[in-house]
């Protein structure tokens, strides 16, 4: 029978490539470039935004690099802040017709209208809660881009959401993992675990993201912004 201590060992030795490659220089890189791009263009909506910031806690966790920690999670939220208002700035400038594809499975004509359903009917909160939602994350602030949300307010919605997101997160991973201290080969496991999940689910979200970008554009229909515009629903203003 296998001993916890010859499991531990065993745990640990099979990690320990990985875990060596992940190392605080190597995770900040991937959240901060992950990050921005998940917040920007319309190839966020396949990247696994909340599981990376998780498994960068869990990795960062297995170093013990608490202070890097919370330095990364105030970073990735100061990015996140830019790369929404990247986002928003494409929406109001080229609009969202390139968000609805005939046959999509993720960008289509009816996750396009139901954001912008939600977007109608929140507004301001809109762009804080789109944060914990991750195909609306990215819609959204081409969305208030589009619809020519107030930029003094939109700013402020999604300063808020990035402030309340990434640290949540990514320190969920981390005292999550301090938790398994005692237990050296379990808190190990899920370290290789969290970095394997991202690793699989972006790899499967570029995929899919090449699938839904090769279908053609629908046009058949108005566009979000084109209404909430007609029926004068954005409350926070126009220029």
């Amino acid at each position: 029978m296998t001993t916890t201590p010859a499991l531990a060992a065993a745990t640990s030795n099979l990690a320990a490539g990985p875990l060596q490659s992940a190392g605080p220089v190597t995770v900040w890189l991937v959240v901060l470039t992950f990050v921005f791009l998940e917040c920007a263009f319309i190839v966020g909506l396949f990247l696994p935004g909340d599981s990376l910031l998780i498994a960068a806690g869990v990795v960062l966790a297995q170093h013990g690099h608490e202070a890097g920690a919370w330095s990364l999670a105030i970073s990735a939220a100061v990015v996140a802040v830019v790369g929404n208002q990247v986002g928003y700035l494409v929406g109001r400038y080229t609009g969202t017709k390139i968000l609805a594809r005939k046959d999509g499975r993720i960008l289509n004509r009816a996750n396009l209208e139901r954001a912008g359903r939600f977007f109608e009917r929140w507004g301001f909160w809109s762009i804080v809660v789109a944060r914990w939602v991750p195909w609306v994350r990215t819609l959204a602030p081409m969305i208030a881009g589009a619809a020519r949300m107030d930029n003094r307010r939109y700013i402020l919605a999604n300063a808020v959401g990035a402030v309340l997101w990434v640290p949540t997160l990514m320190m969920l991973g981390y005292y999550g993992a301090g938790l398994l201290d005692s237990i050296p080969w379990l808190k190990t496991a899920s370290a290789v675990g969290a970095i394997g999940f991202f690793v699989i689910g972006t790899g499967y979200g570029l995929f899919r993201y090449w699938q839904e970008m090769r279908r053609p554009v629908d046009t058949d229909e108005p566009l979000p912004e084109d209404e909430l515009v007609d029926r004068g629903a954005m409350r926070d203003g126009r220029r």
